[in-house]
């Protein structure tokens, strides 16, 4: 049963995360939330709450400006999502600054050092006949 109600929380998501982002980029009016992307949605099994992800287009003053304007919408945006869904219950939204894309930059340029020394270490290491063009496999 629980496979059930975990494919209907994805299906639920997905329309959440589609409406959620139509609304906050066509009905809402606040300057702080204008340039917000939703890139995710995780509900709870029982879609009581939505745990909704966002980006902004300036990421440094999120906490500052876009946070609060979100929090001042949640209400606005649920009463909309809930005309829009047919859902008993309209879920309790609840929005989450999404970090995935600062920590897939983080782990890129940690891997991207890691290659540039062992480069370097296997330049200095490495076997002469490895370097040395004249000579053929066969010869």
């Amino acid at each position: 049963m629980a496979k059930i109600n975990s494919s209907r929380a994805t299906r639920v998501a997905d329309q959440i995360r589609m409406e959620v982002a139509e609304i906050l980029s066509r009905k809402t009016k606040d300057p702080r939330i204008q340039f917000v992307t939703v890139t995710g949605v995780k509900m709870t099994a029982d879609l009581k709450i939505a745990r909704i992800y966002v980006t902004a287009l300036d990421q440094a003053h999120f906490d500052q400006v876009t946070g609060p304007g979100l929090k001042s919408a949640v209400g606005f945006v649920r009463t909309e999502l809930g005309r829009r869904l047919n859902l008993r219950y309209t879920p309790e939204l609840v929005f989450y600054r999404d970090t995935s894309a600062e920590y897939g930059n983080r782990i890129e340029k940690l891997l991207d050092s890691l290659h540039e020394e062992s480069d370097e270490a296997g330049k200095a290491e490495a076997p002469s006949f490895l370097h040395d063009k004249s000579e053929s496999i066969d010869g």
